[in-house]
């Protein structure tokens, strides 16, 4: 049998745009953060690494 909208309730045709539209939203913005993301990336890889500081151990206080 074909799907049709005839038998739907008014409701439904409703709900379904509004899921639809949602999820249009949802994936394009998940498209920009994946899209951001690999930018940042780039950009951070491209940096020249940069030498952490070698931290001096502390001296113990002796106590009294």
């Amino acid at each position: 049998m074909a799907d049709t909208n005839v038998f739907k309730p008014k409701g439904d045709a409703k709900n379904e745009a509004t899921t639809k539209t949602a999820r249009a939203i949802i994936d394009s913005e998940a498209a920009a953060r994946v899209a951001k993301t690999a930018r940042l990336r780039k950009a951070r890889l491209a940096q020249e690494p940069v030498e952490e500081p070698v931290k001096k151990a502390k001296k113990k206080a002796a106590a009294k």
